[in-house]
């Protein structure tokens, strides 16, 4: 999927205000992990994940995304009621209906031209979201759109602690939950325009994606449960992202050596390593965020590339990389000349 006429406005996130680390988390399952002989630093060992973020109790998925989209706005110095669409693209929703993005939209309180609605497809959803914007601005539907998520991953990290804690608990059921424990909260927002509106915005080029669903039983979930198959998830999304990292260096015309920033979808450390030494690409061309963050699903990608451009560590005419994968599995890689 190519784009001749889309730019980045501004990205901007939100950090969820409470640290919890993996030794509170792992010391409320010490009587579990001694019983089932497991390492007291598990989720650090592992994962490499040493904390993640909380917000508050009261605060909803569409609370967090509407602080990031307000932030995004200003940043852009743009009129809201010039927006055209808002698609929220959260794995965590305040209800079954009505969507979260409607909410946000009357949080912001949007123009009633402005459309609205939710797009899921797991920790890749929010690409998806710039894809589907692309393509209304280069239809000349709409001008200027913009992409929110907000991830809380409170009441699921407590929902899975309170199961393993129980005693019939056993080894297959802590391997199975395991990876709800790496999840982190943070929001982000996205505002997408015509290029030639903005001048002094960041040009995306354009998407290549690839799926392999036959794969879709290794990662599934509800909102207080997940099941990983933690290891045949890695060995296939590695595989599945090296087919895709290919394609999209033919079809968006670079080379790794081009490449000068690479925002991931972060899973784990493990995961980044292991992905790295596969598709043969410099890790130190990544800011790594995982160990502080977790796990933040759709909200991942997009916060880094905000971290990275906050932290000065892409300029202006840098060659910049979005990589996701998301369970079912699929697979995009995006490309922005900032």
């Amino acid at each position: 999927m190519n784009f001749e006429n889309l730019s980045i406005l501004s990205v901007r996130h939100v950090d969820a205000p409470h640290r919890v680390t993996s030794a509170e988390i792992q010391a409320e399952l010490s009587e579990t992990m001694e019983r089932l002989g497991l390492p007291t630093d598990l989720l650090e060992g592992v994962a490499g994940i040493q904390e993640r973020r909380f917000w508050n109790e009261q605060t909803r998925p569409s609370d967090a995304a509407t602080l990031a989209a307000e932030v995004a706005l200003e940043a852009a110095g743009l009129d809201r009621n010039k927006l055209g669409v808002l698609i929220n693209t959260s794995v965590c929703r305040d209800y079954v209906e009505p969507s979260t993005a409607c909410l946000v939209h009357g949080n912001l309180k949007l123009s009633d031209r402005c459309m609205n609605f939710d797009v899921g497809n797991a920790c890749l959803a929010f690409l998806n979201g710039i894809e589907i914007v692309g393509n209304m601005i280069e239809r000349g539907q709409i001008d200027y759109g913009m992409v929110v998520d907000g991830e809380s991953s409170r009441f699921l990290i407590e929902s899975t602690i309170a199961r393993l804690k129980r005693p019939e608990t056993d080894m297959n059921t802590f391997r199975e939950e395991f990876a709800s424990l790496t999840t982190g909260s943070g929001a982000v927002a996205m505002i997408l325009a015509r290029s030639d509106l903005a001048p002094d915005g960041h040009r995306f080029r354009g998407t290549y994606s690839r799926a392999a669903t036959e794969y879709n039983h290794l990662c599934v979930g509800q909102l207080d449960r997940g099941v990983t198959d933690t290891k045949g998830l890695l060995v296939a999304g590695v595989g599945l992202s090296k087919e895709t990292w290919s394609g999209a260096q033919e079809h968006l015309g670079f080379d790794e050596k081009d490449v000068d920033e690479y925002c991931i979808h972060q899973v784990s450390a493990r995961h980044a390593e292991q992905l790295a030494a596969n598709l043969e690409v410099d890790l130190e061309k990544a800011l790594m965020i995982v160990g502080e963050f977790g796990n933040i699903g759709p909200a991942s990608v997009p916060i880094v590339l905000s971290k990275a451009a906050d932290l000065g560590r892409i300029r202006s005419g840098d060659r910049v990389v979005l990589a996701g994968i998301g369970s079912g599995l699929n697979c995009t890689v995006g490309e922005v000349i900032w």
